[in-house]
This record gives structure tokens, sequence and C-alpha cells, in this order.
């Protein structure tokens, strides 16, 4: 009896340690009440005041004190992360404020309240994460939203303090930048106080860069986030184009039909003077589809095929295809047969043809004044 009880009771507790229990989605939550973020008017950084996006144009750099000012409020993803009225309207961009830990409308909110995942893709790649539009070149100071030119996935960040070594810098700047996404690689130029930090995804990348602006790591810095200009690297440079022709080849190949892609290559072995393997041609190949009339007909009844008369069969087809070129010797049979027939009505056309008569010297007669043509 022992025994039995111990073995149901066992059986039970394997399941549960095998099973993982699936975090249900909850309602966003509101990050601050209404009015408890100090709003402060935006200092005057250009000539004139645009009323159109809110803000003094003129100006391409922005001014100490905001740029020096730690913010506020900070984004908690385990915490504030949840659903939201875009998740049923279908909306597919985040919201701003979210990001930057000041949303006041929680699960109301009209945007998304969640991490940008590897299945986002954006409907429209002039905009941002957040909908705001990009811009044909960047700014002065690289800030602002960025550039639709140049996929930048890299993050500048400035005044960062060292208290310790390079790795132990690297570590601080990767815990901190790693909630916002994947790291691609992290580097640290030390007693410069500088690092960059390249994501897998891009939009990763905007999202942190908002996240992250004029936050603190371990020593109550104020950081300086832009974005990274173009790496000199050769060698990256390869690596970024290769990367972006992947990207570019296999979001083709997801959306053409695989059957045009056959055909293509098909066409393609065909100008080159190259013949496809079977393997090449897959399962819908000519020797499938022979082997299915032959079915369908009765002849592949029997149950041990004759492999050699096959074999055999197709040699000669290709034999006769190589000699023949690309047409059938059936097909060029018949088109000297016309050729000969089209030579042999040419000549008898010619021969029933007589010369046009000569005209006649034109004289004056009295018919010709008489005559009712004119």
């Amino acid at each position: 009896m022992s025994t039995e009880t111990a073995v149901t009771i066992s059986e039970p507790h394997a399941v549960v340690n095998t099973t993982k229990k699936q975090k249900k989605l909850k309602p966003a939550r509101k990050q601050v009440k209404p009015g408890e973020v100090e709003k402060k008017e935006a200092p005057q950084t250009g000539q004139v005041y645009n009323i159109w996006y809110n803000k003094w144009a003129g100006g391409d750099r922005e001014d100490n004190y905001s740029n020096k000012t730690k913010s506020q409020t900070r984004c908690n993803i385990r915490k504030d992360a949840g659903l939201t009225r875009a998740n049923t309207t279908g909306m597919k961009y985040y919201c701003l404020f979210f990001a930057r830990g000041c949303c006041p409308y929680g699960w109301e909110c009209e945007y998304l309240h969640m991490l940008p995942d590897e299945s986002t893709e954006l409907p429209d790649n002039s905009k941002d994460v957040f909908a705001r539009d990009k811009f044909a070149d960047y700014r002065d100071d690289m800030g602002g939203v960025g550039s639709f030119q140049r996929q930048n996935r890299t993050l500048y960040i400035g005044r960062i303090k060292e208290t310790g070594t390079g790795p132990e810098t690297e570590e601080v700047v990767k815990r901190h930048f790693k909630e916002w996404g994947e790291i691609e690689k992290i580097r640290v130029l030390q007693y410069r106080s500088v690092a960059f930090v390249t994501y897998v995804s891009e939009l990763n990348a905007q999202f942190a860069k908002e996240a992250m602006a004029c936050q603190s790591l371990d020593n109550d810095e104020i950081l300086n986030v832009r974005w990274a200009t173009e790496d000199p690297n050769p060698t990256s440079k390869v690596a970024e184009k290769r990367r972006l022709e992947e990207i570019g080849q296999k979001a083709i190949q997801e959306k053409m039909d695989p059957r045009i892609v056959d055909a293509m290559r098909a066409m393609r072995a065909l100008e080159d003077g190259d013949v496809l393997d079977e393997t090449e041609e897959g399962d819908d190949g000519p020797d499938t589809k022979r082997r299915r009339l032959e079915i369908e007909d009765g002849r592949g009844e029997s149950e041990e095929p004759d492999y050699e008369n096959e074999a055999e069969e197709l040699l000669r087809e290709e034999a006769e295809q190589k000699k023949a070129g690309l047409l059938s010797t059936d097909t060029l049979e018949s088109l000297k047969y016309f050729a000969e027939i089209q030579k042999q009505t040419g000549v008898a056309r010619l021969a029933a043809v007589k010369p046009p008569p000569a005209p006649a010297p034109a004289a004056l007669g009295l018919a010709d004044y008489a005559s009712d043509d004119e």
C-alpha cells in the first residue's frame, strides 16, 4: 500500500514541474496621477515659435537646462506594462509617455504599453515606434527622432560616472539598458565617460533612447542619450551591409510565391545553359509528374517497377534534347516541312505574277475635253 500511494503522489508532482504557468495579461496601470508631474515651460531655443509643432523653430540644439535636468519619472516594465485600448483597436504604435514613465491614462491609453518585440512591424517606415515623423537628416546634436535614410540601432551614452574598471562599467550599462530589449554589443570608452549600446532591433533602440533620456545609472548621474554616428570601421560597415541584404532577401522570399521562385530559377538555368538537378526541382518536378501519370494510366500497378528501363528512357530523352537544343526533334521536323512548303509556294507565286503594263504616253485629245472625269 505504501508503494502505491508513493506512485500516485509522485505523478502529479512531475506534471506540475513540467508545465509552465502562463502569465495572464493584466490591464496597464496608471504610472502617475494627473497633475503629479511638474510641467515646466519649454525654454526658448530659437527665434520663431511654431504653433503647428508647438516648439521654437530656428534652433537645432537642445538647451543645456533641459539636457542636464534629471527626469522626474522612469518606466518600470514589470509593473507598468499591460493591456490598453490599442490592443483592441489594432494600434501598432507605442506610447511615448509610457516609455518616459509618466502616462496618466493607463489602460485607457490609445497607444500600446509594452516593449516592441521581434514580430513588431510598423505600418509606416517613415515614422518611429511612437508614430513621430522621421527626417531626412539627423540634427546637429544627433538628438530628436532620427533619420529615415539609415537604420540606426546604436545609442550614444554620455556623462557616465565611472567608479571601476571598463568591464565593471560595461556590466552596469548592460544591466540598465537590457531592460528595453535584446542587446547585440556594448562598447565602453574608459576614462571618457562614454558608451555605445547596439540593440538587435531598431525599434528597441528608439524605445530605449526615450526611456533612458536624462536618467541615471548607479551613481546619480544624468545621462546624455543620443543617436550614434555611423561606425567608421570598415569591418562593421561590411557586416551591416550584409545584414541589411539578408533582411531584404528574407522579406522578399516571405512575400513571394514559392512557385514563382522555382519558375524564375528554371528560366535563369535555361538562359545560362545549366541543367537543374532533381533535388532543385523539388517534389513536384517532371519525374514525379510522370510517375503520377503512369499510376493514373495503370502502368504503375506492378509491384516491382523497372528502374533500368526508366533510366534508359530518361538518358535517351536527355540526349535527344541536347542534340536538338531547346526544341524537340518533332518540332524541328515540322518546322523544316513548313519551310519547304513556303519555298515552293513562293516560287509558284513569283511565276504566276505578271509584270504590270507600261503606262501610255499622255496626249491631249478631243475626248479629254468632252469627258466627265476631271
